[in-house]
């Protein structure tokens, strides 16, 4: 093996060396250009590495400024909450009656309030706030941000088309972004050497430095299991967006590099000739450059929103692929440079530890579960409304609010999708499965794409038909917890009901067990048809039987009063293709290692005993066929492989329940023409805990109606259309005076679910 020292004294190793020394760092002579020995001086070559680490710095305080608004919000709620279970905990204690029943004129000093002491002074009124869990200057700044910052933008529209600006906050980030790499970039002086010969242009090195230190941040921002959502607790779909700006940023700051390059030998003739030769053996002087800007173009096109959203499916199976391409180019064009590999190994490691880190998000990757390698078996219901629910028994834990990606290999192999998760983890709602099970329910309506093949693999394969199901998640979520705030307000539209459904039965949960601050809940809920409202019954029935008394106040706003009639003709089912049959092909081998699995878990648990085996067969059987069917039940004749008409028999709801909604009626034929127009709600209106009016609601009408009852801390969850979403930004963002007006409102907080989701 050759030594060191041998290798130095090679040629073949030292002349390259030698070129690149020349190349990235001239070496000043006595003989120097008197405008090169400046330009050194003032803004040496070595030292360029700073400017990747200005951007570092940006992007730490960032992070720092966001982690210690989410740390304030944390500490303050624990505190509350606290403070809360401690008054509960000393009330329980007390042997006396509650001041409600006590004698006011009763001279004693065994009462709560102890009118009357024999001895001492008059009790002075109990303190049930610390200091520490409201800090006044920090909530008015922090009501003064969401003031501005809670307002949307306007929409843009150009014709037929329609352009949604990202919200304030993002738009101040991504500005500030902005100013600061283009000042970075544009103030240090020189711009560009008196010649090429002198090496790279300085502004082209500055403005590559940053555009090389942002990778890091850019991938991270993509993943969906990252370290930034773990600090902040935003979650990845909202990081996104951020994501998509830094590759724009990133975008324009390659250009900035790369314009130099083609503008400087043109006031320098024959310089370039010079400049090439420390490029010997390059097809092209700038050829690496331009392999690195092609892919970066093409990830930021094909990433603008309306081009994403029409050919989705082929921007997921492109994206990743070219960001890969992209990397691995700019590894060839930084050459090592200064510390540019430094910023692209980070950016390595980030992508590989947040994919093992997703491992742990899979529910097939844990081999101490009976779904690994195979998937959970999950059934699909069709309910009223052409809404779909996808029923999966699984071990999986999740919080209330979050979603997951379904993944179904006997309806499609490649497409995964997001669904939000309607039903709650806990162990008062075990599933049927098992009790090591809970039933991770997802309700949809179908409209295109992988949807639609759901419910066409439902009609078509019958009802007691079971698939497999790959489920990667959960994620997102709301970042507070509504128990910690004294009034919570959900809105919903249409589907959105599905991201409120689990968060009202986690607070009334907890209401119940004495852990949660709130003391009123407004549930408001805007859909089309009575109908609709059997997605949550048995929910809604639990939310009304167990809530704390005069705590839950729910109104349905039903804004079209058309009944279905009892049979509603389905369209035909599609004809099986090809690629249906090997669907079911992948899903039948699936189910059947799962089958296999389950008999080798019996035999085992039989220990050798005919009787027991048969037994516990049995109890299987029973098991998966305890799954939900399909509701409502489809002919017989949707078991065979024939193009039949399906007629799906939908009954209306029966009066006969003992359980309502609140309805004051059917409706009439003149309330069923009154419903064209917007509902205005009647101050005469009797105050009620649960009422249906038919109407669309005024959304801003009635905020302001539940603000003159609201507690010291108020949260509303929104999740609908986004014209529901735009009409409570803007009235929680003029709520945000009161907090700064009335010193009794320590905080209103809002928090936006995407309807999509």
């Amino acid at each position: 093996m050759p030594s060191v020292k041998a290798l130095l004294e090679d040629a073949s190793v030292l002349d390259p060396l030698q070129a690149l020394v020349k190349r990235v760092n001239v070496t000043i002579t006595r003989s120097s250009p008197a405008d090169l020995i400046a330009a050194s001086k003032q803004d040496p070559w070595l030292k360029a590495g700073k400017y990747s680490l200005g951007w570092v710095y940006f992007s730490i305080i960032l992070l720092l400024i966001t982690c210690t608004i989410r740390l304030y919000h944390m500490w303050t709620d624990k505190i509350r909450r606290a403070l809360y279970k401690e008054e509960i905990a000393k009330s329980s204690k007390t042997s006396s009656p509650e001041s409600d029943h006590e004698m006011v004129n009763l001279g004693t000093s065994n009462s709560t309030v102890r009118f009357f002491p024999r001895d001492g002074a008059l009790p002075q009124e109990s303190v049930v706030e610390s200091s520490m869990s409201s800090i006044a200057p920090i909530n008015n700044g922090i009501a003064m941000l969401r003031w501005l910052f809670y307002r949307p933008l306007p929409t843009l529209r150009y014709r037929k088309r329609e352009f949604s600006l990202p919200s304030p906050g993002v738009v101040v980030v991504v500005f500030a972004a902005l100013v600061f790499v283009i000042l970075y970039s544009l103030l240090p002086r020189p711009l560009y050497y008196a010649t090429i010969r002198f090496g790279s242009p300085p502004l082209a090195i500055r403005a590559g430095m940053i555009a090389v230190a942002m990778m890091p941040w850019i991938v991270a921002l993509s993943m969906k299991a990252n370290m930034i959502t773990l600090l902040t607790g935003i979650g990845h779909e909202r990081l996104n967006v951020l994501h998509r700006w830094g590759g724009y940023l990133c975008l324009l700051l390659s250009l900035i590099h790369t314009v130099p390059f083609y503008v400087a030998p043109l006031w320098d003739q024959g310089a370039l000739a010079v400049f090439k030769s420390y490029f010997a053996g390059q097809f092209y002087v700038y050829g690496t450059g331009i392999a690195a800007l092609v892919p970066l173009i093409f990830l930021c096109i094909h990433s603008l929103p309306f081009l994403r959203s029409y050919v989705y499916e082929l921007f997921v199976f492109l994206h990743v692929p070219t960001s890969i391409v992209f990397l691995g180019m700019l590894f060839w064009h930084c050459h090592n440079y200064l510390t540019s590999w430094h910023y692209l190994w980070a950016t390595c490691a980030i992508w590989l530890v947040s994919y093992c880190s997703r491992l742990f998000y899979l529910n097939w990757t844990n081999p101490w579960r009976n779904s690994w390698l195979i998937g959970e078996e999950a059934a699909i219901t069709l309910l009223p409304e052409n809404a779909v629910k996808v029923t999966i028994p699984t071990q999986m834990k999740w919080r209330p609010g979050q979603y997951v990606y379904l993944r179904m290999p006997g309806i499609s192999i490649f497409e995964n999708h997001p669904f939000t998760i309607a039903s709650l983890c806990s162990n008062d709602f075990p599933s049927e499965y098992g009790e090591q099970y809970r039933d991770m329910i997802l309700v949809f309506r179908p409209f295109g794409g992988f949807t639609r093949k759901v419910v066409n693999a439902a009609l078509e394969n019958g009802l007691e038909h079971t698939y497999r199901a790959f489920i990667d998640g959960p994620y997102g979520g709301m970042q507070r917890e509504p128990a910690a705030f004294d009034t919570v307000i959900l809105l919903a539209g249409g589907s959105g009901i599905t991201a409120i459904v689990s968060q009202l039965l986690d607070l009334i949960k907890r209401m119940r067990d004495g852990r949660a601050v709130t003391k009123q809940v407004q549930v408001v809920w805007a859909l089309k048809r009575p109908e609709t409202m059997e997605w949550f019954k048995e929910e809604l029935r639990i939310c009304r039987q167990y809530a704390p008394p005069e705590t839950v106040h729910c109104q349905f706003f039903i804004t079209a009063a058309k009944r279905h009639d009892a049979t509603v003709a389905q369209p035909d089912a599609p004809q099986r293709p090809v690629s249906h049959l090997f669907h079911e092909k992948i899903n039948d081998a699936f189910q059947g290692i799962a089958s296999k699995r389950n008999s080798a878990l019996i035999r085992d648990a039989a220990a050798g005993d005919p009787e027991k085996e048969k037994e516990l067969r049995r109890e299987n059987e029973d098991e998966i066929a305890a799954l939900p069917y399909a509701y409502p039940a489809p002919p017989k004749a949707a078991q065979k492989r024939q193009k039949p008409t399906f007629k799906l028999q939908i009954p209306a709801p029966d009066p006969s329940s003992n359980f309502d909604f609140g309805f004051p009626s059917t409706p009439t034929m003149l309330q069923k023409n009154l419903m064209r127009f917007a509902f205005l709600p009647s101050m005469a209106t009797k105050k009620v805990g649960w009422r249906t009016e038919y109407g669309r609601p005024d959304i801003p009408f009635m905020l302001r109606g539940f603000q003159r009852e609201f507690g010291k801390r108020t949260c509303v969850f929104v999740c609908g259309p986004p014209s529901m979403r735009l009409d409570v930004q803007r009235c929680v963002a003029r709520m945000q005076r009161q907090v700064l007006n009335d010193s009794g409102i320590d905080e209103i907080f809002l928090h936006t679910e995407n309807y999509a989701i």
